[in-house]
């Protein structure tokens, strides 16, 4: 298991396009992926659920990945929150 804490730094938050942005990243990815935001666990490959976790600008989100390519795909989803989503 592999994990990172990483936190909202777009004025927006995790809106739909962040939220797609996420699953097509981690849709590349064997292991399964979760994000993790006040206690809720969601999947990480669900874009209805990343929606739900309401994360706006200033949120701490855990990333979390179990299986074969967990560092990799903790690292390529932790990469589109540090660059903002490509969004400024």
């Amino acid at each position: 298991m592999y994990k990172k804490t990483v936190k909202v730094i777009n004025r927006a938050g995790v809106h739909a396009r962040p939220s797609a942005l996420l699953v097509q990243a981690a849709k590349d990815f064997e292991c399964d992926i979760f994000l993790e935001r006040d206690n809720d666990r969601i999947n990480g490959k669900s874009i209805m659920g990343i929606i739900t976790l309401g994360a706006a600008y200033g949120s701490e989100i855990l990333i979390i990945a179990d299986g074969k390519d967990e560092e990799k795909a903790v690292e390529a989803l932790a990469h589109l929150f540090e660059t903002k989503f490509e969004e400024e």
